[in-house]
């Protein structure tokens, strides 16, 4: 059937060596390490934790980021794996193109474009949003009188509630550049807001715990009842999936509340995949890729767990709730340290300037990784060839990535974005699920291939262990987190899917590289392809 037609490891290797479509190989494991952690780190964990932690999980909070780190974990096993047989570009779109065939390869590229696009436009966003709160914490702002700004403005409103944000912007086009003029470049200046980053998150988390109140922990698993009829009650739209199927109440304190928080938590560890996506500009890729993908995230959950569990004992679900006029959804981590009496005036500035600089690092990374899947698709056929055509002098799809920053610049300047936040959870999750259930057919099909050349897989690669144990649970814990999402995003990504799908039978269906020319691998490739895979070119 050619809808499961399958593009073989050996050939997607190769076609990674096609003149004109190829990148350079430039970055080292801990480029990947830092590119993980720089896009992982930002404003979720300064405002997740906060709102969680009000209206769904009291202190248990901890749990919820403990959760999601565990399913990224599995996730990032199963992403190792599979980028270290094929260290290309396109993560997981290429992976299940070789797993599962090309419709449920294009499945996943529509979905990391939601993931990784949205998610773009709603960081950017809020990058604006902090730097007009920036300003105004340093006094060059200004207010709003008659419609005329005073100091420093970054947004401007234009009515309806869409604004214009002028330093948003200017942030993405200096953002393309660095990522037009070479990926080694702009990774070495994601390196030093790095470490600014994750320097004032080690500062937030000391200066948090120094306010810690073991009597804020107490009840730590807070019963439904305790947060209100508000926030135990409302409408189909604004439950979770799970709840509208079983016909339960929404999942508020207890364990549901818990794994509902984890399911709200997960976006904080949005883009730690998006390291795989650089797996094709990477030296020694079968190594130095699954090192970057796991230690990222395990640096990332730590930080999360110490974040989480200092901000539970500044202040209790009550307090954060009662000092916010929504009941807790806007809380962060700046109102726990509001609420202390003696606090001082400079930390809330540095929260604000660390989550300034950490969205920098996010917006980039994010960039990036929305160019290499587009790249990946539009190689393979699924989307205009011309959107892969790399530059001579810099190696890096040019025009591919300035036509993707005016995109996400025209969604940031001009339009609300703040309603995507989940929408960017269940594409990811989507993603995982089936890279998770990929591992073990991979393993499976890959034996049967080798088999018929009288062969055994001698290579190195990286192996998920307990397989296929660890990839099923992996898959099945992944859909459980997209149950926790409420209904209306269910309905917008089923809206998605379907735009997706009338794109593929309209013109992907038709243009794939696969469905022109199956069995085509260039004889130039040939030695490249044995050095790399290590097994003789498969008979056809």
């Amino acid at each position: 059937m050619e809808l499961m037609r399958r593009r073989s490891i050996e050939a997607t290797i190769a076609a990674s060596d096609e003149p004109e479509r190829h990148l350079r190989r430039t970055l080292g494991a801990w480029d990947l390490v830092v590119l993980g952690i720089s896009v992982v780190i930002g404003a979720g964990i300064f405002s997740k934790a906060a709102m969680v932690s009000a209206t769904q999980t009291g202190p248990a909070v901890v749990i919820s980021f403990l959760i999601a780190g565990t399913v990224c974990a599995l996730a990032a096993l199963c992403y190792a794996e599979f980028a270290s047989h094929m260290p290309v570009a396109g993560s997981a779109y290429t992976y299940s193109y070789a797993s599962m065939g090309e419709v449920v390869a294009w499945i996943i590229g529509w979905d990391l474009i939601l993931e990784l696009f949205f998610a773009a436009g709603v960081v950017s966003k809020a990058w604006g949003l902090y730097l007009d709160n920036v300003l105004n914490l340093f006094g060059l702002g200004g207010v709003d009188t008659d419609g005329v700004a005073s100091g420093v403005h970054n947004t401007v409103h234009l009515g309806g509630g869409v604004t214009f944000d002028l330093g948003t912007v200017i942030l993405i086009a200096v953002l393309a550049t660095l990522l037009t003029v070479g990926t080694r470049l702009s990774t070495r200046f994601t390196g030093v807001l790095t470490a600014i980053k994750v320097a004032i998150v080690l500062l937030i988390i000391v200066v948090g715990f120094s306010y810690f109140s073991a009597s804020n922990l107490s009840p730590f698993i807070p019963s439904s009842e305790s947060f209100g009829d508000s926030l135990t009650h409302g409408s189909v739209w604004t439950q979770t999936l799970f709840s509208f199927a079983s016909g339960s109440e929404l999942s508020v304190g207890g364990v549901f509340g818990i794994l509902a928080g984890a399911g709200t938590v997960f976006f904080a560890f949005i883009g730690f995949d998006v390291v795989a996506t650089a797996a094709e500009e990477t030296r020694d890729p079968r190594r130095n890729v699954p090192r970057g993908i796991i230690g990222g995230l395990v640096v990332c959950t730590l930080l999360y767990v110490l974040v989480s569990l200092a901000l539970s004992g500044m202040a209790t679900p009550e307090q954060l709730r009662d000092a916010t006029p929504d009941g807790g959804a806007s809380a962060t981590i700046i109102t726990a340290f509001q609420l202390q009496p003696n606090a001082p005036e400079w930390a809330t500035k540095v929260i604000a300037v660390g989550i300034l600089v950490g969205l920098t690092t996010v917006v980039m990374v994010l960039m990036l990784g929305l160019t290499r899947v587009v790249f990946a698709m539009s190689r393979d056929g699924l989307l205009p060839r011309g959107l892969s055509k790399t530059s001579a002098r810099f190696g890096t799809p040019v025009r591919l990535q300035i036509g993707g920053a005016v995109l996400i610049a025209l969604v940031t300047a001009f339009t609300r974005v703040d309603v995507l936040g989940n929408m960017v959870n269940i594409g990811t999750l989507s993603a995982f699920v089936l890279v998770s259930f990929g591992v073990p057919l991979l393993r499976k099909r890959r034996k049967a291939a080798l088999a018929l050349e009288g062969k055994d897989d001698a290579s190195d690669h990286f192996r998920v262990p307990w397989s296929p144990a660890l990839p099923i649970i992996s898959g099945v814990l992944c859909i459980w987190l997209m149950l926790q999402l409420d209904v209306e995003t269910w309905v917008r990504f089923l809206v998605w899917l379907a735009v997706g799908f009338a794109i593929y039978f309209g013109y992907s269906y038709r243009n794939s590289q696969l469905h022109k020319n199956p069995d085509f691998i260039a004889a130039d490739y040939r030695e490249a392809l044995q050095e790399s895979v290590g097994i003789e070119e498969p008979r056809r």
